[in-house]
């Protein structure tokens, strides 16, 4: 510690993270029109910024991909990519943290923000990513920033390190005075902040809260530990060194303030990226990334793009090595990915053609095919192990989708592929026995911006409905029956002729059919007919369910040597099913999952009374590991109670809560619900 760190050259890239409103695409609008990339800085609300650039972003007014520009400061190359901060969207920015050399968090001085804030940081330092956090909207903040940060501690696991505190006149910050650099500045609109003098009161402030911040970086430097106890000023180059190298590795997060729809604060914070942001090379290094043979490249794929005219485009990130047009890459154990159709560079929504892509650098390469979201690319045949495996979040809320237009059936199909590459936290399903195509996610709007994009960008009509819980019916008492087929139509007749014995078994334990036939009244080739007449039977029972947990025993019967037939004896099964299954006291089953609940602890007490309202079984809750103040809340609940849940659920934890849920076991359902979806079946036939 203490030495300067080297200032990383070449490419960089940055992750724009953070709750949702804290201002993350003003702020990338901010960076773009300061470096020159844009003329000038627009508003989100004008619908007309870089960020947020598809129908269903500026409709909703919020940020449902990432977004991806790049810009130039000071000669060097940077790509952003503008994540979106609504825990429904988070999944987005997942594959493209695997390959960003550092994140710049945003977030507003308010402490209603903690919880998402938490989720967020959790993410970045499972993957030890160095990041700096921007406290945003510091125009509308009129608290003390210092006791701002002291709350907004508890999101992080690493300390954060006030870099910068404001200047005030009244109750709003006019400018900044930053404490590594020992100078004031005031801010100036969407113009750089201006060089001033410190008043006497302002000089105080600095020594104090430059004195706390060298305290923090003195945990790892105990020369700088020597000197504060000496009470000997630390010269520059130390301070700075450990400023660099405790971020690079994770062990601070420094904390810098401004207001992007004012541009304040925007090149103080270029310029920290500039001078102690690390790069590609720590970045590769972090990842675990091989050096390949001369010649050969190693990529991230970061998100997948499906375009209206151009197909496919894999952006990606060279981590080693360099790439150009037509190159063929390979994934694991040298599976051929394809050969490249285009190099872009992606500005937007907007992308520009070149030809070859250095190390560091983000390029979208066309018509990849096959090579998805999360995948790590190569242009060496013998392949490339996965760097970084994607863990997809269970999904929390369904809905069932059909074309309103049946000849687009397969196209729904093809484009539910299709949206799914792009976004791997959305899931289709194929229910077998209701024949419902249903789509998964993250929450209501996930989905919502799902049906949206089906209909707007690939122009299917969809109609969307609760999936249909799939209830079954068992039977409560045994009972003996005789189902008998005859029918004479000239020629050969048709005769079945079967008594069956039908009994309850445990839950759980399924369909059973066996036969005890003494003398032969029923050949013995006619067995697998009737197993398969009544397996007919139990597809839909007396109440309109599939029959299960129950066996059937053939035990009499007769047979004609002319008229009869498998086919015969297969009617009889299901005949004398039919003419059985009502009087065996049939009653509705109702599948009950185990549900899993992660929220903040301080609203665990709401979710056990949720659970309840929603006939469900507190199981027991427990800290959630690795997690802070949240815990895990355990139970049993009917399916058709979680539909909507996630709703809820969010609602009383500032939008963070999560579940996961499977099946646990199928449960006996009587009274006025059983009648409800009793009649909610007969309505539907």
């Amino acid at each position: 510690m203490g030495q300067v760190g080297r200032r990383v050259e070449g490419p960089r890239c940055v992750a724009i993270v953070g709750p949702f409103g804290g201002g993350k695409t003003t702020l990338l609008e901010a960076i773009l029109a300061r470096t020159g990339a844009i003329n000038k800085f627009s508003s989100v609300d004008s619908g007309s910024s870089v960020g947020d650039g598809s129908e269903e972003a500026r409709s909703h007014h919020m940020s449902v991909e990432a977004n991806i520009a790049e810009t130039e400061f000071m000669g060097d190359t940077y790509t952003f990519i503008d994540c979106p901060g609504s825990v429904e969207f988070q999944f987005e920015s997942q594959p493209a943290l695997s390959a960003v050399d550092l994140a710049i968090v945003v977030c507003e001085p308010d402490e209603k923000k903690i919880p998402a804030l938490q989720v967020i940081l959790k993410s970045l330092e499972e993957r030890n990513i160095p990041r700096i956090l921007f406290l945003n909207k510091m125009d509308k903040c009129t608290a003390h920033v210092r006791a701002v940060v002291e709350e907004l501690q508890k999101a992080s696991a690493t300390p954060l390190l006030l870099r910068q505190i404001p200047i005030w006149k009244g109750e709003t910050a006019i400018g900044y005075i930053d404490l590594a650099l020992e100078r004031a500045f005031l801010y100036h609109e969407h113009a750089p902040s201006e060089l001033v003098g410190m008043s006497e009161t302002d000089q105080e402030r600095e020594w104090e809260a430059r004195y706390s911040m060298l305290e923090t970086l003195s945990d790892h430097d105990e020369v700088l530990m020597e000197q504060l106890l000496e009470e000997m000023e630390p010269d520059a180059e130390r301070v700075f060194g450990d400023l660099v190298e405790e971020m690079r590795q994770g062990q601070v997060m420094p904390v810098l303030i401004g207001a992007a729809e004012q541009e304040n604060g925007i090149l103080r914070l270029l310029k920290v990226l500039r001078h102690e942001g690390p790069g590609i090379e720590t970045t590769a290094k972090r990842l675990g990334c091989p050096d390949p043979a001369e010649g050969d490249a190693i990529l991230q794929v970061m998100k997948s793009i499906h375009t209206s005219h151009g197909g496919k485009l894999s952006i990606s990130r060279v981590l080693k090595g360099a790439v150009k047009d037509g190159d063929v890459f390979y994934g694991a154990d040298g599976d051929e990915i394809g050969r490249s159709s285009g190099l872009f560079h992606v500005q937007g929504q907007k992308t520009v053609k070149d030809n070859r892509a250095t190390e560091g650098q983000v390029i979208a390469l066309g018509k990849l095919d096959v090579a998805h979201t999360g995948t790590t690319l190569t242009t060496a045949k013998a392949g490339v192990d996965p760097l970084d495996l994607l863990a997809i979040p269970a999904p929390v809320f369904g809905m069932a989708v059909k074309p309103t237009e049946h000849r687009d059936e397969v196209k729904l199909h093809a484009t539910l592929q299709k949206l799914t590459e792009e976004d791997p936290s959305l899931v289709v399903e194929q229910n077998q026995d209701s024949g419902e195509t249903i789509l998964r996610g993250q929450g209501e709007m996930h989905l919502r911006v799902a049906v949206e994009r089906l209909q707007g960008k690939y122009g299917i009509n969809i109609e969307h409905y609760t999936p249909v819980v799939p209830y079954k019916e068992t039977i409560r008492k045994g009972v003996t029956v005789r189902g008998r087929h005859k029918k004479q139509s000239g020629g050969h007749g048709q005769f079945g002729d079967v008594v069956i014995d039908i009994k309850p078994m445990g839950r759980g334990e399924g369909f059973v059919f066996s036969e005890s036939i003494t003398g032969g009244v029923v050949p013995k080739q006619y067995f697998g007919s009737v197993e398969n007449g009544v397996k007919d039977a139990l597809v839909k029972g007396p109440l309109g369910f599939e029959v299960v947990d129950l066996t059937v025993n053939l035990s009499d019967g007769s047979y004609h040597t002319v008229d009869s037939s498998d086919q015969a004896f297969r009617s009889a099964g299901t005949l004398a099913m039919r003419e059985g299954l009502p009087d065996c006291s049939p009653v509705l089953l109702e599948p009950i999952m185990n549900v899993k609940i992660a929220v903040p602890n301080d609203v665990t007490a709401k979710v056990n009374t949720i659970v309840a309202g929603r006939r469900g079984q507190l199981m027991g809750y427990d800290a959630r590991p690795g997690w802070d103040g949240w815990d895990v809340v355990e139970s049993l609940m009917p399916q058709s109670e979680i539909g909507d849940l996630i709703i809820e659920l969010r609602s009383i934890s500032a939008g963070v809560a999560s579940f996961e849920a499977s099946f646990d076991h199928m449960q006996e359902l009587t009274g006025r619900n059983a009648d409800l979806v009793l009649q909610a079946a007969q309505a539907a036939e």
